[in-house]
């Protein structure tokens, strides 16, 4: 496990970045990350689903549009806020992954992508309540960061901007963990989960935040075009993270993604 810090802590990071967009479109690539992930969770209409951490909304607006019975929190009350002006009957609300007010087996289905390495304490609580609220044989999926070159990467980068900018004597704290595939996966086996995948996913690859590399429409970066279109790279930029994927997976993923069954 690697904790990476940043000069804000993590909730005024996430009050700031969701403050800073509008409330995001219904997600629109079926192809990439996360929805390509919920959709191979999500088997049907006929189960409640659960969207831990909906942040700006691309997957709960995606689900709720098509009639699914859906319904996301987060800890950031603005990113809340936005979704419900945007659209009033959206089921939303601000929510503790590590305090649910759901009673046991509520749901059938729970997708919290980039939700539980934003907890500095309490993780094994978070999964035992994402547990607790899932019915027997309910699945959860969820996506982590890796700990591996990519994030490294990342984090250099980040550290390197905030000395470019004199920041570098601002206080540190927490701002995410990172796991190896191995901790992820032992976390959930713990709590009760069997898991069915896990794998490396590629949300934003390293390649993105250089803007050689990405595709002429991203060139002028959009983070609700990036969002719901997936973070889309040039066909050279692409042809390298191809190369990066086939042959260092782990390393070159920045999250790892599960799918797991209650037991």
């Amino acid at each position: 496990m690697r904790i990476t810090y940043r000069r804000a802590n993590n909730k005024d990071y996430w009050t700031k970045r969701w403050d800073d967009i509008p409330a995001d479109a219904p997600m629109e690539n079926l192809g990439v990350y996360p929805l390509k992930y919920a959709q191979m969770t999500v088997k049907n209409k006929e189960g409640k689903i659960l969207e831990a951490g909906c942040g700006a909304g691309r997957v709960l607006r995606y689900y709720h549009d098509r009639g699914y019975d859906i319904l996301g929190f987060d800890f950031i009350d603005v990113a809340i806020k936005k979704l419900k002006e945007i659209d009033p009957t959206l089921q939303a609300e601000v929510g503790d992954i590590t305090r649910l007010r759901f009673a046991d087996h509520s749901f059938r289905y729970i997708l919290a992508f980039g939700l539980y390495h934003n907890l500095e304490h309490g993780l094994d609580k978070a999964i035992g309540e994402t547990h607790r609220v899932l019915e027997k044989g309910g699945l959860v999926c969820a996506s982590f960061r890796a700990d591996n070159v990519q994030t490294k990467l990342t984090d250099w980068l980040t550290e390197r901007k905030a000395k470019k900018n004199g920041n570098e004597n601002k206080t540190r704290a927490f701002h995410k963990m990172n796991l190896t595939r191995s901790e992820y996966e032992q976390l959930f086996i713990r709590a009760g989960f069997a898991i069915e995948f896990i794998g490396p996913v590629e949300n934003m690859p390293i390649l993105y935040k250089f803007a050689v590399f990405r595709s002429s429409e991203h060139k002028q970066f959009n983070e609700n075009k990036a969002r719901a279109e997936g973070y889309r790279l040039s066909w050279f930029g692409q042809l390298l993270q191809n190369m990066l994927m086939r042959f260092f997976p782990d390393q070159f993923c920045n999250i790892y993604v599960l799918i797991a069954k209650k037991l």
